[in-house]
């Protein structure tokens, strides 16, 4: 592979349970619900070893009696002829008879060899027979156990998880999920668990509906109008492009691969871009913008906690495009800029810049008219676990309002890639997120449940509860990650009788829930695009004046937009051993290192990181196009 940070998985969809098709040398097998191969049971895989062994013993029996016939009728023949040799004939006739005669014994020494070697064969054979059945046998006992021990464990897991999660050391006035570690930080869980078999969570809290003459003879109206905080697309005065070329049919195979790796160094081959969707992941990151609208709502909110609930259905909303987008990005080269410049019609410039090659970093920086500014520094982490691939963002998220100056922080779920193997491709989000407003001390608890068989929910599903600086809980947030997300205003709250284990539960009193966000639906044609939005599909589109580092530029990633994946596959190969001669010279001359171009490292005073953080001169070097300080890395 290229470099550590490249993982591997092709297109593929979301646990939808369609029938799918496999991607080992392009052939179809069936799929179950879940994604993976049919089962096969233990009574059929059974049969069909005996059966093939019952069908090598009778090709056995064969051969023997062959064996026996040639015999048989070899020596007959060397009779017969000998018998022709000792009549009285002409001398040029006893002359071939005689010929005939040597050729037969040569095929009778011939037919001996052959009939011994076979005789040996088939004694081995039947020796072996009887060793791969009792192998065999062995085996089958032993998968036996073994599945009847995963089994004991993962119930042993799933109550030690039940019991953690409803331990009475943790206090019922906190039902917000709030248990599980923050991202980085280590757990056994993050290493172990295979979110798709853990049990259903039991929920923290219960939420009750008041019923009208509550919320009217309480006094509690819902101060939150509907149409002030459902989002719809805004339309753009500049006409962007709706589709890019299809996808192309390309076969995927390991051997594809592999065949490339022969008398090379691994850490020299390019991943080929039959796994990669035409973005980078400075693009990828561009996308969280794609609900801005949600920020420009929540920077006009007069009230701090109905801004958090805007944050919070913002922080959900990011996770969207991900449903069915199981291709890679491209890994961007070091010091690879993406600018999104929409300040005529969204308020906005967005940049983004790779500040780190080992491990993959990139710094983001968006700041709006509408009044409110972005950034964050994203490194990926990933982790490939055998059926599965963990990817895990590590970093804050810092959102600051300017007429209020609120100011958010927060972090990123882990993604799993499901079905790395075999099966069909799907992405789950999985963890908590907490969303503290630093001014106020308000907090918004989000969990993201994971995908199980074994649950009721809905999957994809999102709960959250908005709480003031004194943790009393002041919005109920529900929905999925995938389609909307709605709030709820708490009206009453109080302790619920006993949980199927003792534990005491919350009961929220709510008025009707509200929208606060949906999802847009996909473009046209959008599974022959990659399953790109309409903002995806407009982000590499060719801008004249961007920077001569911005992916738009990027010649592979061109390429294969446009469907030229051959040509795509040489010139990422040709870029990446580019950027390691450069990295190399680097080395050589023992130079300080790679010094981003328009970010600096920077100590946040709130969450105590030092991550790099927009400088300036981007936009000012744009209006001037005095790129002249820029790296020539494509």
């Amino acid at each position: 592979m290229n470099d550590q940070s490249e993982f591997l998985y092709p297109t593929g969809t979301g646990p939808d349970r369609e029938k799918g098709k496999s991607r080992i040398s392009g052939t179809f097998r069936p799929v179950n619900d879940s994604g993976d191969e049919e089962p096969t049971t233990q009574s059929d895989r059974s049969e069909g070893i005996q059966g093939t062994l019952k069908t090598l013993i009778s090709k056995l029996d064969d051969l023997s009696t062959c064996n026996d016939l040639i015999a048989k009728h070899g020596a007959a023949l060397q009779r017969s002829l000998s018998e022709l040799e000792a009549l009285r004939v002409p001398v040029e006739g006893g002359e071939k008879i005689k010929g005939v005669n040597e050729r037969a014994t040569l095929f009778r020494i011939t037919s001996n060899a052959m009939i011994n070697a076979c005789r040996d064969f088939l004694d081995l054979a039947e020796t072996h027979s009887r060793r791969w059945q009792r192998a065999l046998q062995y085996e089958r006992e032993q998968r036996i156990h073994l599945e009847e021990t995963i089994e004991q464990l993962a119930k042993q897991h799933n109550s030690l998880e039940r019991a953690w999660r409803e331990a009475p050391t943790l206090s019922a006035n906190t039902p917000r999920g709030s248990e599980r570690p923050q991202k980085g930080e280590a757990s056994d869980e993050d290493e172990d668990t295979e979110y798709f078999d853990a049990m259903e969570d039991s929920p923290a809290f219960i939420t009750v509906t008041a019923t009208e003459n509550t919320q009217h003879s309480g006094g509690h109206t819902n101060d939150w109008n509907q149409d002030n905080v459902s989002v719809s697309p805004t339309n753009s005065s500049q006409k962007r492009r709706s589709h890019i070329p299809d996808k192309p049919n390309y076969s995927l195979n390991l051997w594809s691969i592999m065949k490339n790796c022969i008398g090379k160094e691994l850490s020299k081959i390019p991943m080929p871009v039959n796994f990669n969707e035409p973005l980078s992941m400075l693009q990828r990151l561009t996308e969280d913008l794609e609900y801005h609208e949600l920020l420009d709502k929540a920077a006009r909110c007069e009230s701090s906690l109905e801004q958090l609930c805007l944050v919070a259905a913002f922080s959900v909303s990011s996770y969207s495009t991900t449903v069915h987008r199981t291709a890679k990005p491209f890994n961007p080269l070091l010091g690879e800029t993406y600018e999104l410049d929409r300040l005529d019609d969204l308020g906005y410039r967005s940049l983004c810049e790779q500040v780190s090659h080992h491990p993959p970093a990139a710094a983001h920086h968006v700041i709006s008219q509408r009044g409110w500014t972005l950034w964050q520094q994203i490194t990926i982490s990933s982790k490939f676990r055998g059926k599965y691939l963990s990817i895990m963002p590590l970093g804050a998220i810092h959102l600051q309002f300017h007429s209020s100056e609120n100011h958010y922080v927060w972090r990123k779920v882990i993604s799993t890639v499901h079905n790395i193997i075999v099966g069909k491709l799907w992405i789950d989000q999985s963890g908590d997120i907490e969303i503290v407003n630093h001014r106020t001390k308000e907090t918004c608890q989000l969990k993201f449940s994971p995908y199980s068989y074994f649950s009721r929910d809905v999957p994809r599903k999102v709960t959250g509860v908005v709480s003031d600086s004194g943790g009393q809980a002041h919005y109920i947030l529900s929905g999925t990650w995938d389609d909307k997300i709605e709030s709820s205003k708490i009206v009453q709250s109080s302790k619920g009788g006993s949980g199927s284990e003792g534990k005491q539960k919350t009961v929220y009193q709510t008025l009707s829930p509200k929208l606060l966000w949906k999802k847009y639906p996909l473009p046209d044609n959008a599974e022959n695009m990659y399953f790109f939005s309409s903002l995806a599909l407009t982000l590499n589109e060719p801008e004249d004046g961007v920077g001569l580092t911005d992916s738009r530029l990027r010649p592979d990633q061109r390429l294969m937009e446009a469907g030229r994946w051959d040509e795509a596959n040489s010139e990422k190969q040709r870029l990446e051993e580019k950027q390691r001669a450069v990295r190399r010279r680097r080395e050589a001359e023992a130079t300080d290192g790679f010094q981003p171009q328009w970010f600096h490292k920077r100590k946040n005073a709130i969450t105590g990181e030092t991550t790099f953080v927009y400088k300036g001169g981007y936009w000012e070097a744009k209006d001037s196009q005095d790129w002249s300080t820029c790296s020539e890395i494509f």
